[in-house]
């Protein structure tokens, strides 16, 4: 009860017993927040034209290999647990990674954004497997996606910015 501050009709947002350090602590780390990210930004350079970052490629050519690997299993009649599983399914599958494949070889932002959201679901779902497998097999198949994946995941989102980012250009009059 000593230690409450009086109440006053001053600001509702000030503190009555003067500056909270934490609040200015927090102000602070904030600020350095904004200057590291105008840092980052300031620091990307657009793509030049023809330039596809390597993250990209690789990711063009992992989705390539699915896609073609989905087919030559399907032709090849490999199924998994006798379950018959769908042609329609697997085709489906090698169209979506075929179109991802030529969209990330161009550079197309929503290509990277797709092909990333299907690597962050992958890297989750094995993440998730793994505490419910029960072999050596299995683990190491949880293991190999999550190496493959997450790396591939990370180095996506900076080439994402780099196909995002605008040309250079001074500020235009809007309207």
């Amino acid at each position: 009860m000593g230690s409450d501050p009086p109440s006053g009709g001053g600001d509702p947002g000030a503190d009555a017993w003067g500056s909270d350090p934490a609040r200015e602590r927090m102000a602070r780390g904030y600020a350095r927040g904004r200057e590291r990210d105008a840092a980052a930004r300031a620091a990307l350079k657009p793509l030049a034209p023809g330039e596809r970052p390597l993250a990209v490629t690789l990711a063009a050519i992992l989705a390539a290999v699915l896609g073609l690997s989905n087919v030559v299993l399907l032709v090849a009649g490999y199924e998994v647990d006798d379950n018959g599983q769908s042609a329609a399914g697997a085709l489906i599958f090698a169209a979506l990674m075929a179109a991802a494949a030529i969209g990330m070889w161009k550079c197309r932002y929503w290509a990277v954004l797709g092909f990333e959201a299907l690597l962050g679901i992958a890297v989750v779902f094995s993440a998730l497997s793994l505490m419910v497998a029960s072999n050596l097999t299995a683990v190491l198949l949880c293991v190999a996606i999550i190496a493959i994946a997450g790396p591939l995941f990370w180095f996506l989102i900076r080439a994402m910015a780099r196909i995002q980012l605008p040309a250079r250009r001074p500020h235009e009059p809007v309207g």
